[in-house]
């Protein structure tokens, strides 16, 4: 899960010294031992122009003692470092393998985030997105295979134009889903209602990135900032994280039991809508997403609910409307948030006034059946048919 510099300097005032000293705050705040284990530096970087070997170069002001020296120092700290270019520098458009090899080989970094900005007319490249990626994809893979070591992370970047869940996974581990998030609610909002159709394409190994957490930056409010951390973990989008930190974004940035399901070694798939909620199944509304959510995790089913609506609101779901409850089964409740056992539940969950904007993320671990007697017979009286034909 890696650090990003690019949403909190945008006019690219970096240096080594910062990501350096970023680098050594992931390990001294603990972000570390919580699995965040990438610094990456967003853009500018370099020399505005290569050398005439066709070199990618360190910028000499900000970084005056080369790139090998930095990615050493991170890689010191038991951290691994990532780069990207897109304002506007020298990119690797017909020069994949040179940059790879100068990247991996001679810098030493291990991801490599790959946009789509500035690339030539269609008929210098005579090929469309997926085959200017997959000359990278296939540079990559050479040059693992050439140096013995594994191939680097390659994080695709094409804003979710070109369908990229279809295909990016063939060629590399991540690809951005849609266009670049601000720190806002309304731009989360959106994110999410637009992830929300495709989030069962992720699993190991392939993960629809729905940009870098906001946690911290802008506006958000303590609610929004935690539905905005458990939303990305849930769908397992990557989690990049800014350089700035308050004692406030550290608690949801450290939540383990949350981080846990992002990073379950067992499950990779996300979790996907069972029920809209303001809106009939399966309406886009960049406004109001889908407000009920499940999947699987290695430990039990988790459920998450989100309060779209402006002002604190009663939420209430059937068990069963889970794909993954069984029927005429009762559930231990486990509150990711509160980190709270609450109790039993039988047929349904309830829960009172969520707070505007708020997330509520439970883990359902069965609990045996459940007890006798219970009115009707069925958690979905339309669906029960008696072992006479009657319906129930």
């Amino acid at each position: 899960m890696p650090t990003n510099w690019w949403r909190a300097d945008p006019q690219c005032d970096i240096n080594e010294t910062l990501i350096l000293e970023t680098a050594q705050l992931i390990k001294s705040l603990g972000l570390a031992d919580v699995g965040y284990n990438y610094v990456n530096i967003d853009d500018c970087y370099s020399e505005k122009k290569r050398t005439a070997v066709g070199d990618i170069v360190e910028e000499k002001t900000r970084f005056p003692s080369g790139m090998k020296w930095l990615t050493d120092q991170i890689h010191a700290l038991d951290l691994d470092a990532g780069w990207f270019t897109c304002a506007l520098y020298p990119g690797s458009f017909q020069n994949e393998e040179h940059d790879v090899k100068l990247f991996s080989e001679e810098w030493g970094f291990d991801l490599l985030k790959y946009d789509n900005c500035a690339v030539p007319f269609d008929e210098i490249t005579r090929e469309n997105i997926i085959g200017c990626y997959t000359h990278m994809s296939n540079a990559i893979a050479a040059q693992a295979k050439a140096s013995g070591k594994s191939p680097f992370i390659l994080s695709l970047c094409e804003w979710g134009r070109e369908q990229p869940w279809l295909w990016a996974r063939r060629l590399g581990q991540s690809w951005r889903t849609t266009t670049d998030i601000t720190p806002d609610w309304k731009s989360i909002a959106s994110i999410i209602d637009q992830n929300l159709f495709y989030s069962w394409v992720s699993d190991f190994y392939g993960h629809g990135d729905l940009d870098m957490l906001e946690v911290g930056n802008g506006e958000l409010t303590f609610e929004e900032a935690k539905a905005h951390f458990t939303v990305w973990s849930f769908l397992k989008s990557p989690l990049l994280i800014l350089a700035a930190a308050s004692d406030e974004t550290l608690e949801i940035l450290k939540n383990t039991e949350i981080i846990g399901i992002n990073q379950d070694p067992v499950v990779g798939t996300a979790v996907a809508p069972f029920r809209w909620g303001l809106n009939p199944d399966w309406t886009a509304n960049a406004s109001f997403p889908a407000q009920y959510w499940s999947g699987e995790s290695q430990n039990g089913t988790i459920v998450m609910l989100l309060n779209v609506l402006d002002e604190p609101a009663d939420m209430f779901f059937n068990l069963t409307e889970s794909p993954w409850i069984r029927a005429g089964r009762q559930y231990f409740v486990r509150d990711l948030w509160s980190h709270t056992d609450n109790g039993t539940a039988v047929r349904n969950v309830s829960v009172p006034g969520v707070p505007a904007h708020g997330v509520v993320a439970l883990l359902l671990r069965d609990a045996g059946d459940e007890p006798e007697g219970i009115q009707s017979w069925c958690a979905v009286a339309e669906w029960c048919i008696d072992k006479n034909g009657t319906f129930i």
